[in-house]
């Protein structure tokens, strides 16, 4: 039983020996492809504020709705019956949209584009929330 395990096993490993004689010789390159690196889109919300008369109009819910809620978040309670009484006229409610790029690090500035949502007349001077 001994020589036949012995003699089993060196089948085996001769058999393993010469498997790779018997496939086909293929490259990696022919049989995978690499995807490659990319920029990774962002998207976000914001407000713009210290405008100069130039944001969103006094009918922009949405707008009220985001000032509202960034002052709770700053702990700042604007009561129910006074939220009608927020004036838009210098903040403006907008997208950013920006590109990082592929192998950025933490604090590589990236270029954005600031587009207002609402009817706002110019961002010019103000600040992004």
């Amino acid at each position: 039983m001994k020589k036949f395990c012995f003699c089993l096993a060196v089948l085996l490993v001769v058999l393993m020996l010469l498997a790779p004689c018997f496939c086909p010789w293929a490259r990696l390159k022919d049989i995978a492809s690499f995807k490659g690196v990319r920029g990774n889109q962002v998207v976000g919300y914001g407000l713009v504020v210290g405008l100069n008369g130039t944001g969103d109009g006094s009918n922009t819910e949405f707008t009220i709705r985001s000032i509202v809620n960034m002052l709770e978040r700053m702990g700042i309670h604007v009561e129910r019956d006074r939220v009608n009484q927020v004036k838009l006229k210098n903040v403006a409610a907008v997208m950013v949209t920006g590109s990082i790029p592929p192998f950025a690090r933490i604090g590589n500035r990236i270029d954005v584009l600031v587009s207002s949502i609402g009817d706002a007349k110019s961002l010019l001077g103000g600040t992004l929330y």
